[in-house]
């Protein structure tokens, strides 16, 4: 799979550009703050409808203009496909495959596969466990689209559960003398367990077929610096490695009602995946406090790597991105990153100075500037 074009109308800093990439590796170079983060970001939403630097799409869409419109065309086995987003805040993005209109903007998951590595990742070893678990749902949607409508379905659920706990909250607190009506919490209950367990058995099977992945991936960037592990903590227990739907649904509705007077209590719920994390170990430390600078970066690089190669287990060849990787790395660390990645069937590479790439990542090269970008070469 590779992306063969790429065109931005209105998007971020760009008011209209087009790029033509290949196949091998492609690298964009220019100075902080031309754009080059922004054109991966747009391929990273073409992925996963989601950016890894912001949380919500209006700072996606140029100042002043009304919408944004990401155009890219993948190649995938010979066959090209136009995958086309519309971005209009505040509004549902509206979404075309093959200039055809997809009945929602969700149905292009899976059109793009791509693993986007960028210095936010740090906050997968050192932020909090929201960070991880993005990480694990966005990689269970690049292996299995469907997931995405488990996640969402989990949230909607999620969001009516904890309006109707905050609704009784608030009522208590303000001496209403029914605190709240909660008649309908053991349906939500039923429904939350439902949704969840599917995204929590998603996710242990995730994590499982992970960990080998991650362990080699951190052993060949770090060079023997330490064995690196990664362990899913949820919630609920016993949820154990079974991935049996079944069993998780009715260990997530004992939770619920063991744990209601504490939810209404803080008008929240307390039980369920968007509580759970991924624990990440350096040897029989915890890398969250313990990992140095570099151990860190190491850990967040091999947990992308670790994601790409379990993806090309499964048979897909995913788009690998690296943004602005290679200046904070040493010199054996670039040539160890460069030597796992130069296989990808496409590679793009982003870097402030063209210096900081080991020669070996030859390929085609383009100049980025403001509002423009130009092949070179």
């Amino acid at each position: 799979m590779y992306v063969r074009r790429l065109e931005l109308v209105d998007f971020r800093s760009y008011e209209r550009v087009g790029v033509d990439f290949e196949p091998g590796a492609n690298v964009l170079v220019g100075s902080n703050g031309v754009g080059k983060t922004n054109l991966i970001e747009a391929l990273g939403y073409v992925a996963t409808l989601d950016s890894h630097r912001v949380a919500t799409d209006a700072p996606l869409v140029r100042m002043g203009a009304a919408a944004g419109i990401i155009r890219c065309t993948v190649v995938h086995e010979g066959r090209e496909l136009l995958v086309e987003l519309e971005i209009v805040p505040g509004r549902a993005n509206r979404a075309r495959l093959g200039r055809s209109p997809a009945r929602r903007a969700r149905d292009v998951l899976g059109a793009l596969r791509l693993v986007l590595f960028a210095p936010e990742d740090l906050e997968l070893v050192r932020g909090d466990p929201a960070q991880r678990r993005r990480y694990l749902d966005d990689l269970l949607v690049l292996r299995q689209p469907r997931f995405a409508g488990v996640r969402a379905d989990y949230e909607r659920v999620l969001r009516q559960r904890n309006a109707l706990l905050r609704t009784a909250y608030l009522a208590r607190k303000t001496g209403g003398t029914r605190g709240g009506d909660l008649s309908t919490l053991a349906v939500w209950d039923d429904h939350l367990a439902r949704h969840g367990a599917e995204l929590l058995a998603g996710r242990l099977d995730l994590v499982a077929a992970l960990t080998p992945h991650v362990t080699r991936a951190y052993d060949a960037v770090a060079a023997g610096g330490g064995a690196a592990g990664i362990a899913y903590r949820s919630s609920v227990e016993p949820a154990g490695p079974t991935a049996d739907r079944a069993e998780l649904t009715a260990v997530l509705n004992d939770a619920l009602v063991a744990g209601r007077a504490a939810e209404i209590e803080r008008g929240t719920t307390l039980v369920g995946p968007h509580r759970d994390d991924l624990t990440l170990t350096l040897g029989p430390l915890p890398a969250k406090g313990y990992a140095s600078h570099g151990e860190s970066w190491s850990l967040a690089l091999a947990l992308r790597l670790a994601g790409y190669e379990l993806l090309r287990a499964d048979g897909i060849e995913p788009v690998l991105v690296l943004d602005d990787v290679f200046a904070e790395l040493d010199t054996g660390r670039r040539d160890r990153l460069a030597e796992l990645v130069g296989a990808a069937s496409q590679l793009l590479v982003t870097c402030a100075v063209a210096e900081d790439l080991p020669a070996r990542l030859h390929g085609a090269r383009f100049v980025v500037r403001e509002g423009e970008v130009q092949r070179v070469g």
